[in-house]
């Protein structure tokens, strides 16, 4: 079924027709609130002060517990350093303490002995410090290669190991609980290529 839509002929540039003034009889006047009215008004407007006033100090309290919890998330994260900081200062005067005692000319015969004993200790105090904030080892020899914790720099053909195994760690990896804080560099085994024929 087809519309039909009635289209007036155009004569020319449309133009508005001005506005027409009411006529005086035609507003009507709203009446004088009466006294209750007027006190409801009154007591809307008062509570609408409260209200607006409420809304302004929970504005303003939110904002200092913004300004708040900033200062102390920085306030931590200072005092954490520099808990870490104070835990690592006894290792940092150990290998002073190692250099000293490698630079002495009277050298017993068994200072290279005392001497690698001696950082071997400081590697242990060192280890044991990062162990206490929750930093790991990501030991990836002789495991499968795991490329959320390992990084291959090198593929190497052998029949020794399945293949995808990791056979050897070039750099230790490290993570804090569960976050990677650097993968361990590897190179991962893979099948040998038989020459055709």
């Amino acid at each position: 079924m087809k519309k039909t839509v009635a289209t007036t002929p155009k004569t020319g540039p449309a133009q508005a027709a001005p506005p027409t003034p009411p006529h005086p009889e035609a507003i009507a006047v709203a009446p004088p609130p009466t006294p209750e009215q007027l006190q409801e008004l009154l007591t809307r407007a008062a509570k609408a002060d409260e209200h607006w006033d409420r809304l302004l100090r929970t504005a303003a309290d939110l904002e200092n517990f913004k300004k708040r919890a900033a200062r102390e998330h920085v306030e931590s994260a200072r005092s954490a350093t520099a808990a870490l900081l104070q835990k690592l200062l006894p290792v940092l005067d150990h290998f002073e303490m190692a250099q000293t005692a490698a630079q002495t000319t009277e050298a017993p015969p068994t200072g290279i002995e005392s001497l690698q004993a001696g950082i071997a200790m400081i590697q242990q105090q060192l280890k044991g410090i990062l162990a206490e904030t929750g930093l790991e080892e990501i030991d990836a020899r002789g495991k499968p290669f795991d490329p959320t914790w390992h990084e291959a720099v090198a593929q190497l053909e052998t029949a020794d190991a399945p293949e995808g195994q990791v056979i050897q760690q070039i750099r230790k990896g490290y993570r804090l609980k569960d976050r990677l804080l650097r993968p361990a560099t590897v190179v991962v085994a893979r099948k040998p290529t038989t020459p055709p024929g």
